[in-house]
Protein backbone atom coordinates (compact mmCIF):
# COMPACT_ATOMS: atom_id res chain seq x y z
CA UNK A 1 0.00 0.00 0.00
CA UNK A 2 1.34 3.37 -1.02
CA UNK A 3 -1.44 5.56 0.37
CA UNK A 4 -4.17 5.25 2.98
CA UNK A 5 -7.18 7.44 3.67
CA UNK A 6 -7.68 7.99 7.38
CA UNK A 7 -11.13 8.90 8.67
CA UNK A 8 -11.12 10.29 12.21
CA UNK A 9 -12.77 12.68 14.58
CA UNK A 10 -12.72 16.46 14.50
CA UNK A 11 -12.58 16.12 18.29
CA UNK A 12 -9.92 14.41 20.40
CA UNK A 13 -12.36 12.44 22.54
CA UNK A 14 -12.37 12.22 26.31
CA UNK A 15 -9.57 9.71 26.82
CA UNK A 16 -5.83 10.21 26.19
CA UNK A 17 -5.49 6.92 24.31
CA UNK A 18 -7.47 8.24 21.33
CA UNK A 19 -4.92 10.99 20.75
CA UNK A 20 -2.08 8.53 21.37
CA UNK A 21 -3.49 6.15 18.73
CA UNK A 22 -3.80 8.94 16.14
CA UNK A 23 -0.22 10.01 16.84
CA UNK A 24 1.06 6.41 16.63
CA UNK A 25 -0.81 5.79 13.37
CA UNK A 26 0.61 8.97 11.83
CA UNK A 27 4.16 8.08 12.85
CA UNK A 28 3.79 4.47 11.71
CA UNK A 29 2.43 5.35 8.28
CA UNK A 30 5.11 8.02 7.77
CA UNK A 31 7.90 5.65 8.82
CA UNK A 32 6.62 3.06 6.35
CA UNK A 33 6.51 5.64 3.57
CA UNK A 34 2.73 5.37 3.22
CA UNK A 35 1.08 8.60 2.14
CA UNK A 36 -1.77 9.75 4.40
CA UNK A 37 -4.84 11.31 2.83
CA UNK A 38 -7.18 12.83 5.39
CA UNK A 39 -9.95 15.40 5.85
CA UNK A 40 -7.54 18.33 5.99
CA UNK A 41 -8.45 19.55 9.45
CA UNK A 42 -6.22 21.00 12.13
CA UNK A 43 -8.54 20.09 15.00
CA UNK A 44 -9.24 16.89 16.90
CA UNK A 45 -7.72 13.59 15.91
CA UNK A 46 -7.32 14.90 12.35
CA UNK A 47 -4.91 17.54 13.61
CA UNK A 48 -3.06 15.06 15.83
CA UNK A 49 -2.69 12.62 12.92
CA UNK A 50 -1.44 15.33 10.55
CA UNK A 51 1.01 16.70 13.13
CA UNK A 52 2.44 13.21 13.66
CA UNK A 53 2.87 12.57 9.93
CA UNK A 54 4.55 15.94 9.47
CA UNK A 55 6.83 15.40 12.51
CA UNK A 56 7.95 12.08 11.04
CA UNK A 57 8.53 13.63 7.60
CA UNK A 58 5.85 11.58 5.86
CA UNK A 59 3.78 12.49 2.82
CA UNK A 60 0.30 13.85 3.52
CA UNK A 61 -2.59 15.29 1.53
CA UNK A 62 -5.62 17.03 2.98
CA UNK A 63 -9.00 17.22 1.30
CA UNK A 64 -11.21 19.90 2.80
CA UNK A 65 -14.37 21.75 1.83
CA UNK A 66 -14.25 25.47 1.14
CA UNK A 67 -16.69 25.93 4.04
CA UNK A 68 -14.46 24.19 6.58
CA UNK A 69 -11.37 25.94 5.26
CA UNK A 70 -13.23 29.27 5.57
CA UNK A 71 -13.83 28.51 9.25
CA UNK A 72 -10.02 28.34 9.59
CA UNK A 73 -10.11 24.61 10.28
CA UNK A 74 -7.65 23.65 7.54
CA UNK A 75 -4.28 22.38 8.78
CA UNK A 76 -1.72 25.13 8.07
CA UNK A 77 1.23 22.70 7.97
CA UNK A 78 -0.22 20.52 5.21
CA UNK A 79 0.99 22.02 1.94
CA UNK A 80 -0.81 19.54 -0.34
CA UNK A 81 -4.39 20.66 0.35
CA UNK A 82 -7.24 20.01 -2.08
CA UNK A 83 -10.33 22.23 -1.75
CA UNK A 84 -13.76 20.90 -2.76
CA UNK A 85 -17.33 22.19 -2.57
CA UNK A 86 -19.11 19.36 -0.75
CA UNK A 87 -18.54 16.61 1.79
CA UNK A 88 -19.63 14.14 -0.89
CA UNK A 89 -16.82 15.30 -3.20
CA UNK A 90 -14.43 15.03 -0.26
CA UNK A 91 -15.40 11.40 0.43
CA UNK A 92 -15.05 10.46 -3.24
CA UNK A 93 -11.53 11.90 -3.43
CA UNK A 94 -10.50 10.36 -0.10
CA UNK A 95 -11.43 6.92 -1.41
CA UNK A 96 -10.30 7.35 -5.01
CA UNK A 97 -6.79 8.56 -4.27
CA UNK A 98 -5.81 5.79 -1.83
CA UNK A 99 -5.07 2.07 -1.58
CA UNK A 100 -7.22 1.53 1.51
CA UNK A 101 -8.99 3.14 4.45
CA UNK A 102 -8.43 3.21 8.19
CA UNK A 103 -11.09 4.65 10.47
CA UNK A 104 -9.96 5.88 13.87
CA UNK A 105 -12.47 6.80 16.59
CA UNK A 106 -14.80 9.58 15.51
CA UNK A 107 -18.39 10.71 15.31
CA UNK A 108 -21.02 11.12 12.61
CA UNK A 109 -18.59 12.23 9.90
CA UNK A 110 -16.22 9.32 10.45
CA UNK A 111 -19.10 6.84 10.51
CA UNK A 112 -20.59 8.37 7.36
CA UNK A 113 -17.29 7.96 5.54
CA UNK A 114 -16.67 4.45 6.90
CA UNK A 115 -20.12 3.13 6.04
CA UNK A 116 -20.16 4.72 2.59
CA UNK A 117 -16.94 2.84 1.84
CA UNK A 118 -18.47 -0.42 3.11
CA UNK A 119 -21.63 0.17 1.09
CA UNK A 120 -19.61 0.82 -2.05
CA UNK A 121 -17.56 -2.32 -1.35
CA UNK A 122 -20.76 -4.36 -1.03
CA UNK A 123 -21.87 -2.92 -4.39
CA UNK A 124 -18.49 -3.83 -6.00
CA UNK A 125 -17.62 -0.16 -6.51
CA UNK A 126 -14.76 -0.10 -3.97
CA UNK A 127 -12.44 -3.11 -3.80
CA UNK A 128 -9.76 -1.94 -1.38
CA UNK A 129 -9.29 -2.83 2.30
CA UNK A 130 -11.43 -0.95 4.83
CA UNK A 131 -9.96 -1.05 8.33
CA UNK A 132 -11.44 -0.09 11.66
CA UNK A 133 -8.90 0.64 14.41
CA UNK A 134 -10.69 -0.40 17.58
CA UNK A 135 -8.82 1.78 20.10
CA UNK A 136 -9.46 0.54 23.68
CA UNK A 137 -12.71 -1.11 22.58
CA UNK A 138 -14.22 2.12 21.24
CA UNK A 139 -15.86 0.26 18.37
CA UNK A 140 -16.92 -2.84 20.35
CA UNK A 141 -20.62 -1.81 20.26
CA UNK A 142 -20.38 -1.17 16.51
CA UNK A 143 -18.71 -4.53 15.88
CA UNK A 144 -21.45 -6.15 17.95
CA UNK A 145 -24.04 -4.33 15.83
CA UNK A 146 -22.42 -5.60 12.61
CA UNK A 147 -22.56 -9.14 13.99
CA UNK A 148 -26.18 -8.54 15.01
CA UNK A 149 -26.96 -7.51 11.42
CA UNK A 150 -25.58 -10.86 10.26
CA UNK A 151 -27.50 -12.83 12.93
CA UNK A 152 -30.75 -11.12 11.96
CA UNK A 153 -30.35 -11.50 8.20
CA UNK A 154 -29.64 -7.89 7.23
CA UNK A 155 -26.00 -8.43 6.31
CA UNK A 156 -24.39 -11.50 4.79
CA UNK A 157 -21.49 -12.95 6.77
CA UNK A 158 -19.19 -12.77 3.75
CA UNK A 159 -19.94 -9.06 3.34
CA UNK A 160 -19.44 -8.52 7.07
CA UNK A 161 -15.80 -9.43 6.40
CA UNK A 162 -15.43 -6.31 4.23
CA UNK A 163 -14.83 -4.44 7.50
CA UNK A 164 -11.40 -5.42 8.89
CA UNK A 165 -11.32 -4.79 12.64
CA UNK A 166 -8.20 -4.79 14.81
CA UNK A 167 -7.04 -3.39 18.13
CA UNK A 168 -3.48 -2.72 16.94
CA UNK A 169 -1.99 -0.73 14.09
CA UNK A 170 0.56 -3.38 13.06
CA UNK A 171 -2.06 -6.14 12.90
CA UNK A 172 -4.50 -3.92 11.01
CA UNK A 173 -1.88 -2.92 8.44
CA UNK A 174 -0.77 -6.54 7.99
CA UNK A 175 -4.35 -7.69 7.46
CA UNK A 176 -4.99 -4.83 5.04
CA UNK A 177 -1.85 -5.71 3.08
CA UNK A 178 -3.03 -9.32 2.77
CA UNK A 179 -6.60 -8.32 1.89
CA UNK A 180 -8.36 -9.95 -1.04
CA UNK A 181 -11.66 -8.43 -2.08
CA UNK A 182 -14.41 -11.04 -1.73
CA UNK A 183 -17.87 -9.48 -1.60
CA UNK A 184 -20.84 -11.58 -2.58
CA UNK A 185 -22.05 -11.11 -6.16
CA UNK A 186 -25.48 -10.27 -4.67
CA UNK A 187 -26.08 -9.11 -1.12
CA UNK A 188 -29.71 -10.23 -0.78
Amino acid sequence: MKSIAVFCGANKGTQPWFEAAARELGHTLAQRGIKVVFGGGSVGLMGVLADAVLEAGGPITGIITHQLHGLELGHPGVKDMVHVETMSERRVLLMRETDGIITLPGGYGSMDEHFEALTLAQLHQYRKPIGLLNVHGYYDPLVQMLDNMVENGFLRAQNRELCIVSDTIDDLLARMSDYEYNALPKWH
